[in-house]
């Protein structure tokens, strides 16, 4: 409590207009809108202004040891006097679990840390604008650097200045830390418990821990709060996922061909950095090296063997045990949201590689709302932030950051527990607050697929959406191919990098030539679509195997096919686990769940009918008037996606057909609000 008086006597003095005062003084101003209206001030005065402490102390390599006897190397960084001494009182302390190594943080660190340079450019970094041309991808990067996704990604020095100690941890087998890279599984996940609780026993601490961290170190965090460890009181996870094999490694069964390898290549090549400071004083750790050349390339030989692996026994045993539902990888990759019982807050992006996670994290979380909040930005995994810090957007990333931890581990009355809960920026339209995610159920409909030319197409075959299936029997006819290089799909796999210019994932009208498009009439009204989405296709073979992907498309008067969110399917392992799925009370679903696992496969038959349903991760869009709704079906997802070898070679790469039956119709399930007048 005194650190929260001094703080907020510090804010006072530095002019805020609604100063942030303890509960003891006044309640703190009501958020209001996207950018939080007054109390967003005040939280980015919080975070911008003077803090308690002038420096910064650090001490490099503090060893962790494990309970298995592997040591964790981590930094750790504390307030300090002016005369760079660590204060002596204790204070709350923030965990970030990392693979990049602490040493890529401490350069990223220091580069936004040098005194009057840093702060230039963070600023031009948010006032540079190529909006509005061709590079206009360039100002989403600048300003996610500007909107304080670096100070989540690494360490926070306004943050440490204002009472908290900050704990950076290279994760087991990367950086200088010991043992063998474990990717996520169980012994990883009891190194984050560990970690927690030595942190809360230091003489430096409170015992009050909190974590945060993006991408691999938002994951950890949500696994580690379903463990409930006892110190831990807050996360703050930056483009999470609570199912990265369903997410990203094998969506759909489909093997992710273009992030997997580069992300893979990354790690393994950044933890075969020797810690040369230890080399040069004679204290080089050998058991490092020992478990280094144990295993220098962890997983790569699993992602090799799904792409040359001709039969299914051929696989190697890592990539069998990810294709069981049942084996421990496979368990220890899924967190159950519904076990964390600490306030969380959920930054996302609608085109994020994690985006089937993000929002159903936040619907699984047995919280109210205020104790868990959901922010949805319109970016991609490395862009996340990038909309924000002016009037109407949300405050920047390390401002929501501050002001949570602020609220949840020192108790001050700062009203972020008031904000959103759900704010997020509507795919065609602005920001927006709610007080939920999910539309009522009331309001799904089906859209049936027909093969009825809508005239706003051209693509393999140009079809209609209806209210009402289309009374006669047709069959259509897709190929694969590989259009899906140009299109948002393979930017999301790319982490926004090829959005750097504007083209394939603002406009899929490329991608569409190859494909099956199915478009509605133009709506009459802004109508919004909010929620999960699920298409059922009654598909027919010429082979045992087929891979099919639907996306949902927002398309504009001048023509412009802009995808709002995709799904896809390998149809072999249709399979589904209605254990994890969700269906209307009519029965159709809204969220189907496969089982992804070679022990409940099917092996499709030629030339029979056989349907699929496929998920197709929520999202919150507008269609504003004139605008038309639009499904497009492919035979393929190069480079999102590509069936492990065994059951591409089944394919053939042959055709693939599309049966539009009144009897066993195909359709897009989707929660519509608003008068289409379809």
């Amino acid at each position: 409590m005194r650190t929260a008086l001094r703080s907020a006597v510090v804010l006072f003095a530095a002019g805020l207009l609604s100063p942030i005062l303890t509960p003891q003084v006044s309640a703190a101003p009501i958020p209001t809108g996207p950018d939080g209206g007054a109390a967003g001030l005040a939280w980015t005065a919080a975070e911008d202004g003077p803090q308690q402490y002038p420096n910064v102390a650090i001490e490099w390599d503090v060893p962790i040891t494990m309970s298995d006897g592997t040591v964790l190397k981590s930094n750790v960084y504390r307030p300090a006097d002016a005369a760079g001494r660590p204060i002596a009182e204790p204070t709350p302390t923030i965990v970030n679990m990392t693979p990049y190594t602490k040493l890529g943080s401490m350069v990223a660190d220091s580069l936004i840390s040098i005194p009057g340079l840093s702060d230039a450019v963070l600023q031009f970094a948010r006032d540079f604008d190529l909006s509005g041309t061709a590079f206009s991808g360039v100002t989403d990067l600048t300003k996610a650097l500007g909107g304080g996704l670096i100070r989540n990604f690494t360490v926070d020095r306004q943050l440490i200045k204002s009472g908290y100690t900050q704990v950076v941890v290279d994760v087991r087998g990367t950086g200088f830390s010991q043992g063998i890279w474990d990717i996520l599984r169980a012994r990883e996940q009891q190194d984050t418990v560990e970690v927690i609780d030595w942190a809360s026993r230091q003489a430096w601490s409170t015992g009050r821990i909190g974590m945060n961290g993006v991408s691999y170190s938002g994951l950890n965090q949500l696994q580690v709060a379903a463990k409930r460890p006892p110190a831990l009181e807050a996360i703050f996870p930056v483009v999470p996922s609570r199912n990265p094999f369903r997410d990203l490694v094998a969506p759909g069964g489909a093997i992710g061909v273009a992030f997997m390898p580069m992300w893979l290549a990354a790690v393994n090549g950044g933890k075969l950095v020797p810690d040369l400071t230890a080399l040069a004083q004679g204290r080089f750790d050998t058991r490092w090296l020992a478990d280094r050349l144990a295993d220098p390339f962890t997983f790569l030989d699993a992602f090799f063997s799904v792409l040359t692996a001709p039969r299914i026994d051929a696989l190697d045993p890592k990539v069998a045990e990810l294709l069981d539902e049942n084996s421990a990888a496979r368990r220890s990759w899924e967190t159950d949201a519904a076990s964390i019982q600490v306030p969380t807050f959920v930054s996302g992006g609608w085109h994020d590689v994690f985006i089937n996670s993000q929002t159903d994290v936040y619907n699984r979380i047995p919280l109210p709302p205020g104790q868990k909040q959901l922010l949805m930005g319109e970016g991609y995994h490395i862009s996340n932030g990038n909309e924000s810090g002016r009037p109407g957007l949300p405050p920047r990333m390390d401002v929501l950051q501050r002001a949570w931890f602020d609220k949840w581990l020192k108790g001050i009355d700062n009203g972020i527990d008031k904000y959103g809960p759900v704010t997020m920026k509507q795919e065609g339209g602005g920001w927006v607050t709610e007080g939920a995610f999910q539309q009522p159920v009331s309001t799904y409909r089906r859209m049936y697929l027909s093969a009825a030319p809508s005239g706003t197409a051209v693509s393999a075959h140009d079809g209609s959406l209806f209210t009402e299936p289309s009374p006669g029997v047709d069959r259509v006819t897709v190929a694969p191919g590989l259009t899906g290089l140009c299109s948002r799909d393979a930017t999301q796999q790319l982490v926004g990098i090829p959005a750097i210019i504007v083209g394939c994932a603002e406009d899929s009208r490329i991608q569409e030539t190859a494909g099956l498009t199915f478009t509605s009439a133009p709506v009459a009204e802004a109508v919004t679509v909010a929620g999960a989405i699920a298409v059922r296709l009654n598909t027919v073979q010429d082979a045992t195997e087929g891979y099919w992907v639907a996306t949902v498309n927002d398309v504009a008067p001048d023509g412009r096919s802009t995808v709002l969110s995709s799904g896809q399917l390998v149809a072999s392992l249709r399979a589904i686990d209605e254990s994890r799925s969700t269906r209307l009370p009519n029965g159709d679903y809204t969220d189907p769940v496969p089982y992804l696992s070679l022990d409940s496969r099917q092996p499709t038959v030629p030339g029979a009918p056989t349907p699929l349903d496929i998920s197709i991760p929520g999202v919150n869009a507008v269609l504003q008037p004139g605008h038309r709704l639009r499904v497009d079906v492919y035979a393929g997802n190069f480079p999102k996606g590509l069936p492990p070898m065994p059951l591409l070679l089944e394919t053939g790469l042959r055709p693939q057909h599309l049966l539009l039956d009144p009897g066993a119709p195909s359709y897009v399930n989707l929660p519509v609000k608003g008068n289409p007048g379809w």
